[in-house]
């Protein structure tokens, strides 16, 4: 949801029910949804519950004072800001910079005129919806930076992101994952003949098999030009065969039409799997699953290649040469 739509919430936090009555009354004619509590300890109930924009409390309560509870809602809640107002009787200007130093944004002295009270929840407002604008645009950014531009597919920063967790957790409750590259045949040829619409139409539709067979666990991704990476958790090897031979006959039977032609595009794919107890390196790993991917290149093109694969013809000395003891 976008941040700058949630409803505008404001608590109200005094022992007084006069108090809470007069803050009620102030803020009914303006389109804030008020919520009141009695105490800090059911103010900081209500905050967990709610995320509210503005708190406007009294400095003196007898469970939990005002100061208190603007420090705990700044500790407690780092992600959710908060426009905070004190309200209190004391025009000491030391104890005004006390409650600014403990998080206070604002402090209204009693009694106060309703009129004040309005105009700095206004401010607050205009703070809070700030905030929210330059929260959504920063995750707007973030998405941005995280995604390739053509197929919506995340990008290698994302791998490298997502990726080494998932590593470090099969590592840690030791469940397997396998890295699947992945990379177009004769793409070059697809731009060379059709034009570079028609490469980017291929491109799009080969992302689209890829997200309708990644699990919410696993991930895919665009390299970049033609190459695409699957990671895939929790499976044996011959789920992963399977998993990724229906994309490889998915891919190879969608036809693309450019103007008055329709073309038809391959993919070769590579796969390298670890299970063991201590986390491979990320580039070691999709190394290895780009070499197999090569070998599929090299057998022919359009189908899949595990890495060092029982059912290729590999020499037992190169067996032990290249593979791990704890991969598969």
């Amino acid at each position: 949801m976008d941040p700058t739509s949630q409803p505008f919430k404001v608590l109200a936090v005094d022992d007084s029910a006069i108090y809470r009555k007069l803050v009620e009354q102030s803020l009914s004619a303006e389109r804030y949804a008020v919520l009141f509590a009695k105490n800090g300890r059911e103010a900081l109930d209500l905050f967990a519950k709610h995320r509210l924009a503005v708190v406007i409390t009294d400095w003196n309560m007898p469970d939990m004072g005002g100061l208190e509870l603007c420090k705990r809602i700044r500790r407690d809640f780092p992600d959710c800001y908060c426009h905070l107002i004190l309200l209190t009787s004391n025009t000491d200007k030391e104890k005004v910079v006390e409650g600014l130093a403990a998080g206070a944004d604002d402090y209204l002295t009693k009694p106060f005129h309703s009129g004040e009270l309005v105009a700095r929840v206004e401010v607050g407002r205009r703070i809070v919806e700030l905030h929210r604008q330059i929260q959504a645009k920063n995750h707007l950014l973030e998405e941005m930076a995280l995604t390739d531009a053509l197929t919506g597919l995340p990008n290698r920063r994302a791998i490298d992101v997502w990726a080494p967790r998932q590593l470090s957790a099969a590592a840690r409750h030791d469940f397997s994952i396998w890295a699947v590259m992945a990379d177009l045949d004769l793409f070059k040829k697809v731009n060379d003949t059709y034009g570079h619409d028609a490469g980017d139409t291929v491109l799009k539709n080969f992302s689209e098999i890829l997200k309708a067979n990644t699990r919410h666990s696993d991930m895919c991704a665009r390299l970049g030009g033609e190459e695409f990476l699957v990671i895939i958790t929790h499976a044996d090897k011959e789920d992963v065969r399977t998993v990724v031979e229906r994309i490889r006959k998915q891919f190879e039977n969608n036809k693309v039409t450019v103007g008055n032609a329709t073309l038809a595009a391959t993919a070769s794919f590579g796969i390298a799997g670890f299970r063991g107890t201590k986390p491979p390196d990320l580039d070691a790993l999709v190394a290895r699953a780009d070499t197999a991917m090569y070998a599929a290149k090299h057998n022919g093109r359009n189908r899949i290649e595990f890495e060092l694969d029982s059912e290729s013809e590999v020499s037992p000395k190169d067996a032990t040469r290249t593979i791990p003891a704890q991969a598969f």
